[in-house]
């Protein structure tokens, strides 16, 4: 008998050691999530310098991008989760790279815009006017809703195809009466240019642009309990920026980040509509138009398939995933 008792131990021993080294092994690489330069992903920034995910129990490693090297670092394999907006989300699905968006940060409140040179004074007055603007990217789809709501459409403008980092050059050089951007682009473009304006922006039709952590399917079923935990981290960076005795120190974690005073960030910060963790439950709700984050991006995938983005449709559900964040 006490044989086979040592024998039990050794055998408990030596599975104890298995499961152990499997657990370590699932646990052993940190989540991976590529972040960019927009206040609703650099807000990331608190819970990594608060050390909000080290006390959710959650290793998750950040790795700061330009926005469109971010998206190729995720279509590569490189990356289990990246930021990005609904409609950058359909073309990089579309183009190969599945994803699912677990979090809605956010929705541009602002910050994108349209920037009219000297003497252009609304959109009515760019009939017939040239107009700089990253065809077939989200500027673009800003504009056509700008279009849309004053009476006019794209034939009333000619389009002048220009990378957005590019525009406040652009309308600097005279060559173009408007150019559409999103900070810190058209912030630029009006302090480079005296005399222009902002003409329209996003603040003009909510939920055109909402801003997501979208994370890899496969990444997502093999670590559910861990993103989970990512979403609770989340909505406490939510409310340490939003609460006012926390939000100055929030607001300086996040300049720092972009290398500019906490002075210059707070109006960027302004214009997007952070949400909350009952707010982003609404938006979640299936519905047509923009309110919905189903709606907003079935239009952006209207537009894209106009646009030839890319040639067939996509299935909107397959992109959303509100499971963790309507739990909570």
């Amino acid at each position: 008998m006490k044989f086979h008792n040592t024998i039990r131990k050794k055998l408990l021993l030596v599975t104890s050691l298995i499961f152990s080294s499997v657990s370590f092994s699932i646990n052993a690489e940190p989540l991976k999530v590529g972040y960019s330069d927009w206040p609703g992903w650099v807000a990331w920034e608190v819970a990594i310098e608060k050390g909000m995910f080290k006390e959710a129990g959650v290793e998750v490693e950040f790795e700061w991008f330009d926005y469109v090297a971010s998206m190729d670092a995720f279509a590569a394999g490189k990356l289990d989760a990246v930021t990005m907006t609904n409609g950058d989300a359909l073309v990089t699905g579309a183009t190969g790279a599945s994803n699912v968006a677990i979090i809605i940060n956010d929705y541009s409140n602002g910050n994108d815009m349209i920037v009219g040179a000297p003497g252009i004074e609304s959109i009515k007055d760019l009939k017939g006017k040239k107009v700089g603007v990253e065809i077939g990217f989200v500027g673009h789809l800003l504009l056509l809703n700008a279009l849309e709501k004053n009476g006019m459409t794209e034939a009333d403008v000619e389009l002048v195809n220009v990378p957005t980092n590019e525009t406040p050059q652009v309308l600097a050089s005279g060559d173009v009466s408007a150019i559409v951007a999103w900070q810190p682009n058209s912030g630029q473009a009006l302090t480079s240019v005296p005399g222009s304006k902002k003409i329209y922006s996003s603040a003009d039709e909510p939920g055109l642009i909402y801003d997501v952590l979208a994370v890899s399917p496969s990444s997502l079923s093999a670590n559910k309990v861990a993103w989970s935990k990512v979403v609770d981290v989340w909505y406490q960076t939510v409310a340490y920026i939003l609460d006012p005795a926390t939000q100055d120190e929030a607001v300086s974690i996040m300049a720092a980040r972009v290398g500019v005073t906490p002075e210059e960030y707070k109006p960027l910060l302004a214009g997007t509509k952070i949400l909350t963790l009952e707010e982003a439950k609404g938006f979640y709700a299936k519905g047509e138009g923009f309110k919905s984050i189903y709606g907003s991006s079935k239009i952006a995938d209207d537009f894209n398939l106009k646009y030839e983005v890319y040639k067939e449709a996509q299935d909107i559900d397959a992109y959303t995933d509100p499971s963790l964040t309507m739990a909570k």
